[in-house]
């Protein structure tokens, strides 16, 4: 017996060497850390229980019999973060580059399965060469099991990527179809074909680094929700993403003791909004006085900076909030922002995270570029998140609030619970100068002075129309509140929406203008 038990360790320690000390050192020297270094970060100390240590690939051509490791290159498990039960796959680069084929990828199909059963997040750390090329056709068809389940997971339960190093062709595409993706800026990439195959098929001379890197991707094409400086970094994010949000979609966010004072009155919202209506001021701040404690877990931070989207809490309670970002083209709507916002109120949908929508925006964002890339479908992606979702929604109109984007920031026709204003708010089809020069062009025309008739006529819309109160007379506006109240207004509504119940049309799923 105890020559068996010495069998059992003795794999045991095969297993937890992955490719060796060597591999293990040029990870290290990469500044990566390994596959179960990173696991040991991400999860509550000693809570790791490991699945599959000794899976080892089945195939005998190219040589590949001589390169059997315990693992196949990637461990997988569960876990728990702060006490909550997860899974997790972590790939191991020093095992054959984390090469993913037919075992590899059955162990994290399997560990999937598991936790659609019993309700709880996925999260995924990529650290992978791509797809086994000895196996040819059999590492294809795992990629794609995974990316199944994926799809059938998706709105389930939460699922979370770290890309942690290369991540290319197929492989992009698991992460992609997850609700959050982390990378770590100078060591994780991203990219459908790699800088060797653009050069070839385009002649352009190009880095990973810039073609597919962290800050690519979190500012140019909106790929990463969040690019950090570090592993370390990267994982506590992940930690902290974890508390805004529930494990599955049949559950409620966690919500912990608030010690913000639910009645916080703040005075210097008063004076946040400035008098002149195109002066920008910068949105974070409104919202940081608002939440608990000022604190806000911003998401795609860097890209579509007009829009802010993330998570913050309110009476402990999570909520998701997205908000027009005066500072940033004057908060306008592109097709940029649309995407991001339409994403980020699904997710809360899905997972039952109220949302909060801060609006102030003067429209779309005219121009051919626009245009012909489809701001049409793009802004109507925002339009139908804000529509089909069922969760509280509440609305703070702080300025602006013209035209068809008043409509989509979860107004009352969209299914908007409680929609307050501050004073300063104005509501209206367009500015007032744009609707002077539209209303009254003849008389401007025809005027000896146009100049002072304008801006008399200015004046005129902008008493009668640049305000709230004719929205409040029709009851597209429940309050009219002093900003300084918006945080207690927001608690009480929220209390007051716990129990809400809504639903759609049964059907098998909308068509959302993808």
């Amino acid at each position: 017996m105890k020559e068996k038990h010495k069998l059992l360790a003795r794999l045991r320690e095969e297993a937890l060497k992955g490719g060796g000390q060597k591999r293990i050192d040029t990870q290290h020297a990469k500044g990566k850390l390994t596959a179960r270094e990173r696991l040991d970060l991400l999860l509550d100390k000693g809570s790791f229980s490991e699945i599959d240590m000794f899976v080892k690939h089945r195939s005998h051509d190219f040589g590949l019999e001589k390169l059997r490791y315990p693992g196949d290159g990637v461990i997988t498990g569960y876990g728990r973060i702060d006490g909550r039960l997860v899974f997790v796959f972590s790939q191991d680069f020093t095992v054959m580059g984390g090469s993913l084929a037919e075992a590899h990828g059955a162990k994290i199909c399997k560990i999937m399965d598991m936790a659609l059963k019993v309700g709880a997040p996925v999260i995924g750390i990529n650290d992978s060469g791509g797809a086994r090329v000895q196996e040819g056709v059999v590492s294809l068809g795992a990629y794609a099991d995974i990316f199944l389940r994926n799809t059938l997971t998706s709105g389930v339960v939460p699922q979370i990527s770290a890309v942690m190093g290369p991540c290319a062709g197929g492989a992009v595409y698991s992460p992609a179809i997850t609700d959050f993706i982390f990378m770590v800026r100078n060591t994780s990439y991203m990219f459908v074909t790699g800088p060797k195959v653009v050069k070839t098929v385009t002649h352009e001379e190009i880095t990973s680094e810039a073609l597919g890197g962290a800050d690519t991707h979190a500012i140019k094409s909106g790929v990463a929700h969040f690019a950090m400086d570090s592993e370390a970094e990267a994982i506590e994010q992940i930690r902290r993403l974890m508390s805004f949000i529930p494990s599955n979609n049949m559950e409620d966010p966690p919500v912990i003791e608030c010690k913000d004072p639910l009645d916080r009155a703040d005075e210097k919202l008063d004076e946040i909004v400035p008098d002149n209506p195109n002066k920008p001021y910068d949105i974070k701040e409104v919202i940081n006085r608002i939440v608990d404690n000022g604190d806000l877990m911003e998401v795609h931070a860097d890209f579509a900076q007009n829009i802010v989207v993330g998570f913050a809490r309110l009476g402990g309670k999570p909520i998701g909030i997205i908000a027009n970002q005066p500072a940033i083209l004057a908060g306008v709507l592109d097709i940029a922002s649309s995407r991001k916002g339409g994403r980020f109120i699904r997710f809360c949908d899905a997972f039952n995270i109220p949302i909060i929508t801060f609006e102030d925006v003067p429209g779309f964002l005219p121009g051919t570029e626009q245009e012909w890339r489809g701001i049409i479908v793009n802004g109507a992606k925002l339009l139908y998140a804000y529509c089909e979702a069922t969760v509280p929604k509440i609305t703070v109109i702080t300025r602006k609030a013209y035209g068809g984007a008043y409509d989509v920031m979860n107004s009352k026709h969209v299914r908007g619970d409680i929609n307050f204003a501050w004073p300063s708010a104005e509501i209206a089809v367009m500015g007032p100068k744009g609707a002077v020069e539209i209303i009254f062009s003849k008389q401007m025309a025809e005027a000896d002075d146009p100049d002072k008739l304008s801006k008399q006529l200015i004046e005129d819309y902008t008493e009668k129309f640049a305000n709230p109160y004719i929205a409040a007379e029709r009851g597209y506006v429940d309050e009219v509140i002093e900003p300084r109240n918006t945080r207690p207004k927001l608690i009480t509504a929220l209390a007051m929406l716990e129990n809400k119940v809504d639903s759609n049309p049964k059907k098998k799923h909308g068509n959302i203008p993808l």
